[in-house]
């Protein structure tokens, strides 16, 4: 169960680098129409990712023990979305051995690790101000 969760965040991960690297070099966020930001689906289903994103946040904090860590997974998580939640799962996944049970990726608490969110938002900032 563990090699087939790493598979399917990896590909998970990997879609999401596609998606939107190839929708950067189509067309810069900040020109997408606003008869497109104003259509209703186009702002139920952002509602819906950021409600999902909010709601995978509340597990990942309950994880992370460190205030730092909580606040930067945040905003790492509300600007890049499943790219930062992949990531997460992914680091999860990684640390523990192959033999352990699935269980202990969903219940270990972590100390906090400021590395991997710190890199996350420091790159979003970039992105977002270079875009």
């Amino acid at each position: 169960m563990l090699w087939l969760l790493r598979f399917l965040f990896l590909g998970v991960l990997g879609a999401m680098l596609w998606v939107t690297t190839r929708a950067s070099l189509h067309q810069s966020i900040y020109a997408i129409p606003r008869e497109v930001l104003t259509h209703p689906w186009f702002l139920a289903t952002l509602f819906d990712a950021y409600c999902g994103f909010l709601t995978f946040y509340l597990w990942q904090a309950w994880k992370e023990q460190s205030l730092a860590a909580r606040v930067l997974w945040f905003i790492a998580v509300m600007l890049l979305g499943n790219l930062a939640m992949a990531l997460y799962v992914l680091a999860e996944l990684f640390r523990i051995r192959t033999s352990s049970e699935l269980a202990e990726v969903i219940t270990r608490r972590n100390p906090g690790r400021l590395p991997l969110p710190a890199a996350l938002v420091a790159a979003a900032l970039a992105v977002y101000l270079l875009a």
